[in-house]
């Protein structure tokens, strides 16, 4: 189960953003708003969905929380990865090097955080 929830949580962390930026593009315009301003947008967005799902999954965590939070922030990490290779990057026809020094490297927020989380909770019990 707990693989289960991990892998699902890891979808949302790239599902949720990627269809709430839909809402800054037209099909006719493309971007609606700045592209500074979007990416920033989408950073708090994902950070916020990202936090709330590892409070949502660190719930039932009951031992080794720096595990757990290795292992969330790792796994929600290659999902990003693997769902932006198959679907963001065709999309967006970006090149893989721009991609990777444009978005890629942001990800790395996901394993920060969670492994923060899992030290946490670990100083505190």
């Amino acid at each position: 189960m707990k693989f289960l929830k991990c892998g699902f949580f890891g979808l949302l962390t790239w599902l949720v953003p990627f269809l709430l930026s839909f809402l800054f593009y037209s099909e006719s315009e493309g971007l609606l708003i700045d592209i500074f301003l979007f990416k920033s947008i989408m950073i708090v967005i994902s950070g916020l969905i990202g936090v709330n799902l590892l409070i949502m999954y660190f719930k039932d965590v009951k031992k080794d929380y720096l595990i757990e939070g290795i292992f969330v922030g790792v796994s929600w990490l290659i999902i990003n990865l693997i769902l932006d290779i198959l679907i963001l990057i065709p999309m967006s026809g970006m090149s893989f090097l721009d991609y990777f020094s444009q978005i890629r490297l942001r990800y790395l927020i996901i394993p920060t955080i969670s492994i923060s989380m899992g030290f946490l909770l670990k100083l505190k019990l």
